[in-house]
């Protein structure tokens, strides 16, 4: 009979495995895409078996995606405003819809990048299990 794998002697490396989450690939083997759907994750990585179900993003990638497209876009308006004269009313459908497809854009793979983070630092549901 095979013997059990000693979970607690698993290395979870921090960067490989936020690497595969921004990819949409599973942390633990990169073999199988992380998201069922847009922001869904499966059940069970169809590749290694590894449980998905008790990660707790929550809101921690949305705050992440906002504080990014403020770093971006803020910057890149004061610097379009001083180089062009673009009248109000485009900026008024140009800034928002520049950031409504850069947060669409980034949603995913920053959730991926979280969970994965989760999972390398056994947060949550992913600490070594119990006998």
């Amino acid at each position: 009979m095979p013997e059990k794998e000693d979970v607690s002697a698993i290395d979870r490396p921090l960067w490989p495995a936020v690497r595969q989450g921004l990819l949409n690939q599973c942390p633990a083997c990169g073999a199988a895409p992380l998201f069922q759907r847009f922001l869904r994750t499966g059940s069970r990585c169809a590749g290694c078996g590894q449980s998905w179900e008790h990660h707790q993003a929550d809101d921690f990638p949305a705050y992440i995606v906002i504080l990014l497209l403020g770093h971006i876009l803020v910057p890149l308006m004061i610097e379009v405003n001083f180089a062009f004269a673009i009248p109000m009313p485009v900026q008024a459908v140009l800034w928002p819809g520049i950031a409504l497809v850069l947060a669409i854009a980034m949603i995913q793979p920053v959730k991926g990048a979280v969970i994965a983070f989760q999972w390398s630092r056994r947060m949550n549901g992913f600490a070594i299990p119990k006998d």
